[in-house]
């Protein structure tokens, strides 16, 4: 199992940078003192009874997978990893999670070699597997963990990232429900308002620090915004804009975006007045809570904040080595002229706003071209950024976007043929953050220009230039990773992965679909440690628990949606100062000369999250989202404690399921009603139902009328108290191995377990702990539609007050019709009730159905749409 968090009392640089001169084949390698988890291991989830998962060879080596899944039209890959040289691999398989069947082999895995700490790689592709399911891979007695094939894989996981953000967030803070930093700040290396107070409270904080940089939060915003104008429905609304839980009407992916350009306006008080940072690295004294900040800059608790001259800047011995104002300006005017054209409809006033400065910034950047960077203080380490071009390229894009003017479209172009390839692309090593932003949105805007054909004929180049630098620098290695290893690996990956999503859909090219896949599997999971990137994502995975924070590492706080800054070279953590691994090192068997991570709060180089890193992921996760969202059929439903109990809730569709365990008089009546009205519905048994001698022509018969037949347990299990649901009656594989019960007997009627994904609980009674379960096992969880009443046919008159009649069951429900509607309602009833209950509602079936085709629904099944 992986460690949980621990107490924190050494003092750390959380910001700290060495220049990385030696080649990736002469890296020291870390001292290696402890064993790796289980979940490394890749043994997890071993099913009954099979013993390859307890031979030795599992010690030695590993399958690693995309732990959050893949859609099912993707590019689907695992990686082979093992110590020994000697190691022929003759074919893998994919078995079914729930049932353990072979659903899938292959004799071909391209092997690699030699790679990192392992002896022997290969890479097993089963791309062209598509059912959706629960699986895992089995090779020469090895096994992988759990994973989803799945059209909504990715479904709410751009949205997860904003938990993080709101966590960063600075002045009030909605995570811990107070305020920090309320004072901020004073001037500095202004010429006439030196130690002059300025309200800038507010946006983020730039990772495990309380830093705040403009150059890191505008591209944060810009990333963000791209992310809502690209791809919309990906995100949802379940925060206000204070990051409080609770609709405002604004997808929260807006409201984020709001909160950082509300503080880039502060830090852009008036036309050629900018601040580029606020406090330095005095700021790293120790882990503690934003509100329980007490570090002093000699002014109390207020912070400096540093003005752009376009000048070297640095307080004590050390200092930057700015150029101009170019990147800092450039970087605001592209945030704002975004935010302007997609917050018009929420916020006009505030967009006419920084419409006005979007204008203003960009003019400021022409008055004094150059890079603008961070500032050191006390220690050498700043956000060494050295190009500014890609900033006004972006800045002008926006600007002919937003005013149509073609000069600056002419402009962009100019800037942007001044660095054709963000120059880390194909690169072995680069200075901290010296080529900022990761990659060049300008480019795309500018690639897509339908008008222009020379302009988008060059920058689409340009982009593919980029893609395939990296791409001849990993084709290598099992990994099909040529990202280098230097500070923050994880941002240029996330880069690599939006510049390869906007190539493909500025020109269609699918040539480099193959490392994008890889680089997406490696943020989740296929990568030498065999855990995700991402804190908490994803929930059921191996994923950082102790990431360098001051909310974990002080208070156990989560911070699920944080992207760490992954791996880096051996030579850099080797030659890191006051570095100390708190808990051991859980990975030692997969660190090498080439590359470390380490799940450890002491390890601040790759496994502190970072505010801009994960707001650029938002991009590829939301295109993820969509993609699959095109072909899901649980578009716009509604759940229930994670159960679908509501389907689309645009379509005037309706879904009648039946369920059945222990009665079924009304089989043959509601099988006839069904025909006669020409209407496809789903029905749910139990094993012991599907079992039973006396269903058997009623299952066949209903199986010919082409309706669907899915699973309601083995046994029809109580699966939490009537009173107290978030507790769980049975283990988890009591919960697995009554399922497979149940398709064990309908595997008798032909109904295999890929066309009966839908499941519906015994009783209708679960809790989230099910509905987790239940995903992990491949399936959908649903339930009838709350407040529909039809569930209620199970009564009798001697229940008292519980008891409703038929008739009043069939008002009440063309009532709900009546005030709300009752698109995408799935309408619950019972096959057969108790005796005592005489007066059954099946027998209102027809009147039901004629009803509401009148009022214009079609009724609909599940399972064709798997």
């Amino acid at each position: 199992m992986k460690k949980s968090g621990h107490l924190f009392s050494l003092f750390f640089f959380s910001f700290f940078f060495l220049l990385v001169a030696a080649a990736a084949g002469n890296l020291a390698a870390p001292e290696n003192n402890s064993d790796a988890p289980d979940a490394a291991r890749g043994n997890l989830d071993a099913p009954e009874n099979n013993s390859e998962a307890a031979d030795s060879a599992a010690e030695s080596s590993w399958i690693r997978v995309n732990q959050m899944g893949y859609l099912p039209e993707s590019i689907k890959t695992a990686v082979l990893l093992r110590k020994e040289k000697d190691f022929p691999l003759k074919k893998f398989e994919l078995r079914d999670a729930l049932t353990n069947e072979v659903v899938y082999q292959s004799g071909e895995a391209a092997s690699f070699g030699e790679y990192a700490a392992f002896s022997n790689s290969f890479r097993l592709d089963f791309s062209e597997f598509k059912t959706p399911g629960a699986y895992y891979i089995t090779a020469e007695k090895l096994r992988s963990p759990v994973f989803r094939i799945a059209h909504d894989a990715y479904q709410g996981a751009a949205d997860f990232l904003l938990k993080y953000m709101r966590q960063q967030r600075c002045g009030y803070n909605p995570y811990l429900k107070d305020s920090c930093h309320v004072q901020d700040g004073y001037i500095i290396y202004h010429p006439t308002l030196d130690s002059t107070h300025i309200n800038v409270t507010g946006g983020w904080h730039d990772a495990s620090d309380y830093l705040q940089y403009v150059a890191t939060s505008a591209n944060a915003v810009f990333q963000m915004l791209l992310a809502y104008e690209h791809y919309p429905a990906a995100f949802g609304d379940a925060y206000n804009a204070s990051g409080e839980p609770g609709k405002n009407g604004i997808p929260d992916i807006l409201d984020e975006a709001k909160w950082g350009l509300d503080w880039l306006v502060r830090m852009n008080p008036a036309p050629g007045m900018m601040f580029n940072q606020i406090a330095d690295d005095r700021d790293h004294g120790g882990f503690r809570l934003p509100t329980e900040d007490t570090i002093s800059y000699g002014k109390g608790l207020k912070r400096p904040v540093y003005f752009v001259n376009g000048k070297p800047q640095g307080l004590y011995k050390y200092q930057n080595r700015t150029t101009g104002v170019a990147s800092t300006a450039g970087k605001y005017a592209s945030a704002f002229a975004l935010g302007a054209m997609l917050l018009e409809k929420h916020y006009p006033e505030f967009s006419q706003l920084i419409d006005k400065k979007a204008v203003e910034a960009y003019e400021f950047g022409l008055s004094d071209t150059g890079a603008c960077q961070t500032a050191p203080c006390r220690a050498p380490y700043f956000y060494e950024e050295d190009n500014w071009t890609d900033d006004m390229e972006l800045a002008a894009a926006q600007l002919f976007r937003l005013t149509g003017k073609k000069e600056y479209l002419q402009q962009a172009a100019a800037f942007g043929r001044k660095e054709p390839k963000t120059p880390w692309m194909g690169a072995d090593t680069a200075r901290h953050y010296q080529w900022y932003p990761f990659f060049n949105a300008g480019h795309y805007f500018l690639a897509a220009q339908k008008n222009s054909p020379e302009i988008s004929d060059t920058f689409r180049n340009y982009y593919r230039d980029g893609l395939e630098a990296v791409l001849r620098r990993g084709e290598d290695n099992p990994f099909l990773n040529g990202i280098p290893f230097i500070w923050c690996s994880n941002n240029l990956t996330t880069a690599l992965l939006s510049q390869s999503a906007l190539y493909r859909k500025a020109s269609g090219d699918t040539a480099f679909l193959h490392m994008e896949a890889s680089l997406r599997d490696w943020l989740f999971g296929s990568n030498p440690w065999g855990t995700s990137m991402i804190v908490g994502l994803p929930g059921n995975g191996d994923t950082p628990v102790d990431p360098h924070s001051a909310f974990t590492a002080l208070h156990n706080f989560p911070i699920d949606g944080g992207l760490v800054d992954g791996p880096v070279y051996g030579s850099i953590f080797a030659s890191l100062k006051g570095i100390h691994l708190a808990g051991g090192d859980e990975y030692a068997p997969f660190q090498s000369r080439l590359v470390v991570y380490h799940d450890d709060y002491g390890d601040y180089s790759t496994n502190e999250p970072t505010m801009d890193g994960t707001a650029c992921l938002t991009y590829y996760l939301a295109a993820l989202g969509s993609k699959g969202l095109e072909k899901t059929p649980l578009k716009n439903t509604q759940r229930t404690l994670g159960a679908v109990t509501r389907m689309d809730s645009t379509q005037k569709n309706i879904y009648l399921i039946f369920s059945a365990h222990d009665f079924n008089e009304g089989g043959t009546a509601i099988r006839e009603s069904l025909a006669e009205n020409d209407v496809p519905a789903s029905f749910f048994f139990t094993g012991e139902f599907y079992n039973s001698r006396q269903n058997r022509r009623l299952i066949r018969g209903l199986k010919d009328d082409g309706h669907y037949l899915g699973p309601h347990s083995g046994a029809h299990l109580l699966y939490a108290p009537w009173d107290q649901r978030d507790s769980t009656l049975i283990t988890r594989e009591r919960f697995r191995e009554d399922l497979r019960e149940n398709y064990r007997a309908m595997a008798k009627f032909g109904i295999e377990k890929s066309a009966a994904p839908y499941f519906l609980p015994p009783y209708e009674w679960y809790n989230k702990e099910i509905a987790r379960w239940t995903k992990e096992a491949g399936l959908r969880l649903v339930n009838y539609t709350p407040g529909t009443g039809t569930a209620r046919d199970y009564t009798w008159p001697e229940l008292g007050e519980k008891y409703t009649g038929s008739q009043a069951i069939l008002n009440d429900l063309l009532e709900t019709e009546r005030r709300s509607g009752l698109n995408g309602h799935i309408l619950l009833v019972h096959l057969g009730t108790d005796p005592r209950r005489e007066d059954k509602f099946y027998s209102k079936l027809d009147e039901l159905i004629q009803q509401l085709k009148e009022k214009g629904y079609q009724f609909k099944r599940f399972g064709n749409d798997n």
